[in-house]
């Protein structure tokens, strides 16, 4: 995002290991902060319900494994042998993460029209099981995985170096996205958000629809990427 990734593996020259560690626990770290996934984990998880910081912080971790485990599954043959994805694979997993994002944010809106946000809520709305809540970050780390190779690949001469320095992206993400979801619950949890969230809910959830209609049709080619 804004070429702050690249800034971050350029400070390795691939052969040091403390600093390929540090460059991936960045990257890591950094990961959970892209537009798409910012999205994603607030309309998840957004709900009027309590324990939200608990709720959150456990849908973040799942969600966070499903997406360390196909961003290192994706990764190893590019990180081990060079092999990209093909670019129309690669496409249609950054176009299936945009119509997550809209399959998200259309739920929000659907709770919020049906009233499950209003205060006090007598009827919780259903929260997301953790299933899928991992299936969601799967099919989310099945994106921008050539983006990732390269970035190791660029830095990395060694393959077990490189293998290992992707598993510590992978775990970094996981843990960097249960951190950013339990500091959602904790702001969902506050008395005044949960009673202004029914006025809310429908700016995030348009807004949310917006974005993953436009990062889909820019996976297709049909609108550029401004990111």
């Amino acid at each position: 995002m804004f070429g702050l990734d690249d800034r971050i593996a350029g400070i390795s020259n691939g052969t040091t290991l403390l600093v390929v560690v540090a460059v991936s626990v960045l990257l890591g770290l950094r990961h959970a902060s892209d537009p798409d996934h910012l999205t994603a984990v607030t309309t998840m998880i957004a709900s009027g319900r309590e324990q939200a910081t608990r709720r959150a912080a456990r849908l973040g971790l799942t969600w966070g494994l499903g997406h360390a485990t196909s961003l290192f599954v994706f990764g190893l043959p590019v990180v081990l042998y060079s092999a990209y994805l093909p670019a129309r694979v690669q496409a249609a997993a950054e176009t299936v993460v945009g119509l997550v994002i809209v399959t998200l944010a259309f739920a929000l809106l659907v709770r919020w029209r049906r009233g499950d946000y209003r205060f006090p809520a007598h009827v919780h709305p259903r929260g997301r099981t953790g299933r899928q809540a991992y299936a969601i970050g799967l099919v989310h780390g099945m994106g921008g995985t050539a983006g990732v190779g390269l970035l190791l690949l660029a830095t990395i001469q060694s393959r077990p170096l490189a293998l290992a320095a992707l598993a510590l992206f992978a775990v970094c993400t996981a843990i960097s996205m249960t951190l950013l979801s339990a500091g959602f619950g904790i702001a969902l949890s506050a008395s005044a958000v949960r009673r202004s969230f029914q006025h809310v809910a429908p700016a995030l959830g348009i807004a949310s629809l917006a974005f993953g209609v436009w990062y889909a049709l820019g996976a297709q080619g049909v609108v550029p990427y401004m990111l």
